[in-house]
């Protein structure tokens, strides 16, 4: 996951800090004040603090030096107040920087003050303006001769469009960095380079072609002479063996990192190197190890001042504490690491950190627990996935207007261009009488040409609205329906006031509509071990089969990630549960032949027929799915490879909705919801109450008889 990736520091602080920590030498030391500006520019990427004091000394006597030696010492002390998380220092350390390039009209001064406030606000979670502001360094640059300096640039900007998913600009810029590093007889830059190289092959999953450029990086911080430079290295080697399944080539090298970095006293690193290493050991099931790493990259952590490694380091402690049987301490630890992503507002790394709790609990047989906490996980993707759509239509409705703007200009243009032929005609009307017919006659011609033109350019475009509006409704990866598909149509789909008197098929069972949300069971298990890959193919059977399982009139949705939904319009009510038995069924005995393997994988399901009527008024459809995500959940946390059905409520004047929505279990025991679980082929136990032979048993009935 995100919060424990591999070679980069946890919380905000990925790529383009990662090119801070590295950023090479820009100018050839000459002078005796360049040669010790030099010496703690290194040291500031590893021991930030000694270097900051440095740096404030050597600026006391820097007031005679050129710009650009001044530029320098500002920038490494914005550079530095970073490191340490002093981020408001560090910025306006920066802003001075370029306010001072813009005063000398020094456009390499000027991408200095820019790279040095794009690095600031990546560390701030600003990821747009860092961005930005990392493109107009290397704008910027570019129009400079100082080779340091746009290796530098261009490294940052290779890696931000990388943050972006823009690989293949991202490779193109990294290489050129690389061509340009090999200009410089100091060697630092081409470190810098190739380190940046290797881990955008490692994120693209080019894990050849990033070893190929690995030994090289290992041969030039070898003869750099630098145990930071090797400490780096290393720590790459680490992220792209353990990405590639080389855990013995991975430990080995996160080990020798570790040794490096103690030699330099770089707390930090140290911290972040201890947190993976008791990350490796978790992996490995080794929790008496995990547990001791986890300790000291807390104590390392706290030395250095890290929050975000501490945060990383508390929950890798609680995982060790749960998987030695110490439920309540991981409980606590778990929290305590928690409470650092809540306050940072990190919703995708608090987002992954719920899944492991709640991963955690299921495997120490806290099923409520996980409950819960898979809730809380299901809440923020279900607020990330309504913000990156809010953002998506947001991004179309700016299309549109440019566009729309773009029309209006073309029709300004071609009107004066209409306007000023006119005037040429009425003058040579004067000029010419025997070419009026003539004129007329080609006026004509042009008109009807550029109507059928216009016809033709309208028709083409009503084509490509009807294709786009096909392709937007459209999951690319499985061709089902997506989730904005599915919320459009059940706009238009509202259920009836009231209940009323019930359609029936000639046996005379109801007809009623019925929901099925399905989740692939321990699929991350299969992304780790196969390849993201192996995923995609596995999801691509899914949808496959749901079409063979289902019918033609029935609604499959991609609805996010790993999970499908089903909307079955009209169905008996009594066939609802051998439906959901047929979806397990179905998925079961197909086996996905991937490369050399053969992977098989089980689905969780939670249903009930909609709509549903608490009272006399029926639930929204939203509520609909909510609930039948309760019932998946439960699916999940009572042993997987099953399906958990709501058939209906009873008692109600007794209870509310948002009650049994709070804890579906527990309104099911206390006989307020009738529940119905189906068990997959090869479940691995029975329901959780209930002693009956058939698969399909009443939970309310279950839970009557443990009583």
């Amino acid at each position: 996951m995100a919060r424990k990736k591999a070679f980069s520091v946890p919380g905000a602080r990925r790529l383009l800090i990662a090119t801070a920590l590295l950023a090479p030498l820009l100018a050839c030391a000459q002078t005796p004040l360049e040669q010790r500006i030099a010496e703690v520019r290194e040291q500031s990427r590893f021991v930030p603090d000694k270097a900051l004091a440095q740096l404030l000394k050597l600026q006391t006597e820097a007031d005679g030096a050129p710009p650009a030696t001044r530029a320098e010492i500002m920038s490494q002390i914005s550079l530095a107040h970073m490191r340490l998380g002093e981020n408001d220092a560090a910025l306006a350390q920066a802003d001075a920087v370029i306010a001072y390039g813009k005063a000398q009209h020094n456009n390499a001064i000027l991408a200095n003050g820019l790279l040095s406030r794009a690095y600031v606000k990546f560390a701030q979670a600003d990821v747009k303006q860092a961005h930005q502001l990392a493109f107009e360094a290397e704008a910027t640059a570019a129009r400079t001769n100082d080779l340091p300096l746009r290796v530098q640039a261009t490294i940052t900007a290779g890696q931000a469009y990388a943050e972006q998913g823009d690989f293949p600009t991202a490779l193109v810029k990294l290489q050129a960095a690389v061509d340009l590093a090999r200009q410089i007889t100091d060697q630092l830059p081409l470190a810098t380079a190739l380190n940046a190289l290797t881990q955008l092959y490692n994120q693209m999953r080019e894990y050849d072609k990033g070893f190929a450029v690995l030994e090289e990086l290992l041969s030039v911080s070898r003869a750099l002479h630098s145990a930071g430079r090797m400490a780096v290295a290393k720590d790459t080697e680490y992220g792209l063996a353990i990405e590639a399944h080389q855990p013995a080539r991975a430990l080995r090298a996160l080990q020798e990192a570790l040794a490096l970095e103690r030699q330099l006293g770089a707390q930090r690193m140290i911290a972040n190197s201890l947190v993976n290493l008791s990350d490796n050991y978790l992996k490995a099931r080794d929790y008496a190890r995990a547990l001791r790493y986890g300790n000291e990259s807390l104590q390392a952590a706290r030395a250095a001042g890290s929050a975000p490694i501490e945060a990383t380091a508390r929950v890798n402690i609680g995982e060790a504490y749960m998987g030695l049987g110490r439920i309540a301490d991981g409980k606590k630890s778990f929290e305590a690491g928690l409470a650092f992503y809540e306050k940072a507002n990190s919703k995708p790394d608090l987002q992954g950190v719920l899944l492991e709790y709640g991963q955690a609990l299921e495997k120490a047989g806290d099923l409520r627990g996980a409950v819960d906490a898979y809730h809380r996980e299901r809440a923020i993707s279900n607020e990330l996935f309504e913000k990156q759509r809010q953002q998506a239509v947001l991004e179309l409705q700016e299309k549109y207007e440019a566009d729309k703007r773009q029309r209006q200009i073309e029709l300004l243009s071609r009107e004066n261009q209409v306007k000023g032929t006119e005037l040429d005609n009425r003058r040579l009307q004067q000029r010419v009488w025997w070419l009026l017919a003539l004129v007329f006659a080609l006026a004509a011609a042009v008109v009807g040409l550029l109507y059928r033109k216009v016809r033709h350019a309208n028709a083409q475009l009503e084509v490509k609205n009807l294709e786009l509006k096909a392709q937007s409704a459209l999951d690319p990866l499985t061709s089902l329906y997506n989730r904005r598909h599915f919320q459009d149509y059940m706009r238009g789909h509202a259920p009836p006031e009231r209940r009323e008197a019930p359609v029936r098929t000639s046996s005379g069972d109801d007809i009623v509509g019925a929901l099925f949300l399905l989740d692939v069971d321990h699929f991350k298990h299969v992304n780790d071990t196969y390849g993201h890959a192996a995923g995609d193919a596995v999801l691509k059977m899914i949808a496959e089969h749901l079409r063979i399982a289902l019918r033609e009139t029935d609604m499959i949705v991609r609805w996010g990630g790993e999970e499908f939904l089903a909307f079955l319009p009209a169905i008996p009510r009594h066939g609802v549960d051998e439906v959901a038995r047929r979806i397990l069924e179905s998925i079961s005995a197909q086996t996905v032949a991937y490369q050399d393997h053969h992977i098989q994988v089980n689905v969780s399901v939670g249903f009930a027929p909609f709509p549903l009527f608490p009272d006399e008024r029926p639930l929204s459809w939203e509520r609909a799915v909510n609930l039948v995500d309760m019932a998946l959940y439960l699916a999940k946390a009572h042993g997987r490879n099953r399906a958990y059905g709501v058939r209906g409520f009873a008692n109600f004047a007794d209870t509310s909705m948002e009650a049994i929505e709070q804890d579906l279990e527990r309104a099911w025991r206390a006989g307020y919801v009738d529940l119905s679980v189906v068990l997959g082929p090869a479940a691995d136990g029975p329901p959780p109450a209930g002693s009956e032979a058939s698969n399909v048993v009443p939970l309310k009935q279950a839970a009557k008889n443990n009583h």
